[in-house]
């Protein structure tokens, strides 16, 4: 689950990471009283939505005045803000965050992120932060230090002065920096985070280290040691079809392919979309119902992947096990039956009940093309989507 960075460091100042004041805004009327209660000559308006590179895209404003703060914060809540990491889709501004202005000297880079290659949180940093850091890594991956953590002893005293050495951080601020950086991994663990980036972590001309923007991702299926966590979630800057599936616990993450998907096991539905690009198509979506799919469960999983417009077939792989042929056929019989089905369906069943299942779908008198192997199914539904 990604949080906002105003989130993300209030996170990080309860383990010691400091902080540059800053006020929540849902309005421009709000942001000046904002600017006005901070009490500095600058603050920087900032854009909340689940996306780096505000800055590159207009979300990040420095102003001086109130007129300013307040045509800033005008100019962005309401509107769709789109980056580099958005998509063409963009992310809509539903608030600011107002920031009191910091004199920067420098901008470091400092990250903690899950490497599942390895199964270890790696330290990620360099001397040279601030927007460009990734085309840094591109043209000068010399210039990242990466630091591997045994999860057997965490994060030790030294390897947080190991990587404080390699931003060049003035020994006047290396106390700071390690506490900073111990900080960092702390609120990572602690939140059972696969993510925390602080970008820029900057050194100001006053002599002071400050995580300038921030960036947590908390692990979705933590979140029930973590309440107050929780409740940062911001449905409004999901997909809107896989906040409806985090709903009903079902497994969803939309594509951008024509052939919607709804499969039971996830090396299954990766193995099914492998099946369809090799059949020539592209996937609308990765659904996985899980083992134990009651039929009323089939039926919302069904009408979820339909609500995506950019599907022209559906596929249906079932392998039962634990789950039956039969609970699968009376949800989708259901499902069709509720709705108004507008694109061809292929149904490939297999497993327990598999006969009874494939003879209920038969009866049905449903609409439907029915196979016996994965093969077959990619290949007739690519086929049924070519023809739309």
């Amino acid at each position: 689950m990604d949080i906002h960075e105003y989130q993300a460091k209030e996170i990080l100042q309860k383990y010691g990471v400091p902080i540059a004041a800053g006020k929540l805004a849902y309005s421009p009327a709000q942001a000046t009283t904002c600017y006005n209660q901070l009490g500095t000559p600058a603050c920087v308006v900032k854009a909340q939505i689940h996306s780096g590179a505000r800055g590159k895209a207009g979300g990040v404003k420095l102003c001086k005045s109130e007129e300013e703060v307040q045509k800033a914060t005008n100019d962005m809540i309401g509107t769709r803000l789109v980056t580099a990491q958005t998509g063409p889709q963009g992310k809509i501004v539903e608030k600011v965050y107002i920031e009191a202005g910091t004199d920067i000297d420098r901008e470091l880079y400092l990250a903690f992120v899950l490497d599942r290659a390895t199964e270890r949180i790696v330290a990620v940093a360099s001397a040279n932060g601030g927007m460009a850091i990734e085309e840094l890594a591109a043209e000068r991956p010399d210039s990242i230090v990466r630091v591997p953590i045994d999860p057997a002893v965490d994060l030790r005293r030294f390897q947080a002065a190991e990587l404080a050495f390699a931003l060049n951080i003035p020994k006047e601020l290396l106390k700071d920096a390690i506490r900073a950086i111990t900080g960092c991994y702390r609120a990572l663990i602690k939140s059972d985070a696969s993510l925390v980036e602080v970008n820029p972590l900057v050194i100001t001309k006053g002599g002071e280290l400050i995580a300038l923007d921030a960036k947590m991702i908390v692990d979705d299926n933590a979140l029930f040691r973590h309440p107050e966590i929780s409740e940062m979630r911001d449905k409004s800057q999901e997909d809107p079809r896989e906040t409806s599936a985090s709903d009903h616990d079902l497994s969803y993450v939309g594509l951008e392919g024509s052939i919607g998907c709804m499969i039971n096991g996830a090396g299954l539905a990766m193995a099914t979309m492998d099946m369809i690009k090799h059949a020539g198509g592209e996937p609308a979506n990765f659904l996985d119902i899980g083992g134990g799919a009651s039929p009323e469960r089939v039926a919302k999983a069904f009408e979820l992947v339909l609500q995506d417009k950019g599907v022209k077939a559906m596929l249906v792989n079932i392998y039962a096990g634990i789950n039956r042929c039969d609970w699968i056929a009376e949800g989708l019989i259901q499902a069709v039956q509720s709705i108004d089905l507008k694109v061809p369906l292929v149904v490939r069943l297999s497993g327990t009940n598999v006969e009874v299942g494939r003879k209920m779908l038969k009866d049905s008198g449903l609409p439907l093309v029915s196979t016996e192997t994965l093969g077959e199914a990619a290949h007739k539904a690519v086929e049924a989507a070519n023809r739309r």
